[in-house]
This record gives C-alpha cells, sequence and structure tokens, in this order.
C-alpha cells in the first residue's frame, strides 16, 4: 500500500514521460571486441584503440552488411515511467528485451494520469497505413483536456472505494484507464535498440518510414540520446545507414 493516506491522494497529469539510463555496459569497443575475435583472436582495449579510422570502418561495415550479432555484445537499463498503452506498444518489443514492470497486484496504484499538452497533435486524416496528424483546434484541446481529467477522478474515486471496501487490489485495479502512469526497467542491447529506434521514432535518415504514436516516440527519443552517448560511433553508422537496425 502506499504511504500516503487514501484521502490525500489526489489525480495528478502529466503531458511527458521519464527515461533514466540507470547501468550500462556498452561502449563500441564491445562490438570491436565481438567482430574481431572471428579474424584476429582476443584483442586488448590498447590494440582496439591504435587506429580509430580502422574501428569507425569496421563498425559501418558490420552495419551496412548488417552482421548484426557484434552488436548484442553490450547492455542498457532504462527505467521508464509513461502511461500504460505506451508498455502495451512497447512489450511487442521481445527479441532482446528485458522487462519488469510496477505490479497493481502487490501495491496501490499512485493517481497520476497522462493528458496531452498542446504541442499533441490530435486530428488523424487519411486512410490507415496511408495518414498523418495535424493540430487540433483549440475548442477540441479544452475537450480532450476537460474529458479525460474528469475520467480518470471518476476512475480513481472508484477504485479507492473498492480498497476501502477491502476488495484486492488486482480486481479494483480493473477500473483504471490505460492513460495510469505505470513504471519499469527495460533491459535491452545496441542491437535490440536500433529495431526498436527504426520502428517507434520518425527520422529524415530512415530509409524505411515509421508513423509511431507520438507517446511512445518520446521514450524512443529519450533513450536514444542516452545511447547516442555511450556508443557514438555505432550509432553514426545507424544513421549513415538508413536507421536499419543489422
Amino acid at each position: 500500500m502506499s504511504d500516503t493516506p487514501a484521502e490525500d491522494l489526489k489525480p495528478s497529469f502529466r503531458s511527458d514521460v521519464t527515461v533514466e539510463l540507470v547501468k550500462h555496459s556498452a561502449a563500441d569497443a564491445d562490438v570491436l571486441f565481438a567482430a574481431r575475435v572471428s579474424t584476429v583472436g582476443e584483442q586488448s582495449l590498447e590494440e582496439l584503440q591504435k587506429d580509430p579510422e580502422r574501428s569507425k570502418g569496421l563498425i559501418n561495415y558490420l552495419m551496412r552488411d548488417r552482421h548484426g550479432s557484434p552488436f548484442e555484445h553490450n547492455s542498457m537499463t532504462f527505467f521508464i515511467s509513461a502511461p500504460i498503452f505506451v508498455f502495451r506498444e512497447f512489450m511487442r518489443h521481445r527479441v532482446g528485451w528485458s522487462y519488469n514492470e510496477e505490479s497493481g497486484r502487490y501495491r496501490e496504484l499512485q493517481p497520476v494520469f497522462y493528458v496531452p499538452d498542446a504541442d499533441r497533435k490530435l486530428v488523424q486524416q487519411g486512410r490507415p497505413g496511408k495518414y498523418v496528424f495535424v493540430e487540433g483546434t483549440e475548442e477540441q484541446q479544452a475537450l480532450v483536456e476537460r474529458t479525460m481529467e474528469t475520467s480518470y477522478v471518476q476512475a480513481y474515486e472508484a477504485y479507492q472505494e473498492m480498497l476501502a471496501a477491502g476488495v484486492a487490489r488486482e480486481v479494483a485495479r480493473s477500473v483504471l484507464p490505460v492513460g495510469l502512469f505505470s513504471s519499469m526497467y527495460a533491459t535491452c542491447n545496441a542491437r535490440s535498440l536500433m529495431h526498436f529506434l527504426g520502428l517507434r521514432t520518425q527520422h529524415e535518415l530512415a530509409k524505411v518510414p515509421s508513423f509511431p504514436q507520438r507517446e511512445i516516440e518520446m521514450v524512443g527519443e529519450k533513450m536514444e540520446q542516452e545511447w547516442a552517448r555511450l556508443m557514438p560511433l555505432t550509432y553514426a553508422a545507424f544513421n549513415a545507414n538508413g536507421r536499419v537496425a543489422p
């Protein structure tokens, strides 16, 4: 149960997401170690760093010709806080990913809900697979905010009422909407992250266009920033080769 008394739990609303890199073992050298062992055997870090241009060229070659396994010998663990509907999309990515999400069976869920801000495009035009999103009107934005907030408050009050009556958390949570914020640890390697980014972000350098939902793209953009810092040569090769995972 939460340490906060039930009567003091008031719904709050967010339009952002949280992504924190909590631990990692990830560097461009990990790719080089893995790739060169097949041709020259084990090498020291000093040997790997003797010829930076050669290292850059090797990583680009591996990316270009889609020799993917050397990009798997690393690990990044992120703490992510986002609406539940983002996690439902996230967990379609299974190969090379591990997840642990907070449980509504074992803890009281906090009343934090997603409401898009004015920058979120609200109107879909076109048919599935060939559509675009455009700005909503002020009236539509006001409707979204009012309707979501009212619905969230009612849902959380119903949840609290059942908990107060002794109903099990795993039953009471059924009334809560997918706009509720959840949190999880997600662990991946560079290869699995590249596949995720290729599908869940839009980018001018992408050979294959993608049309992600904006909220999961927000998560992807923050993860990409962290990864780019850890593995700059690999990240540059990913972009130079059309953002297609090897």
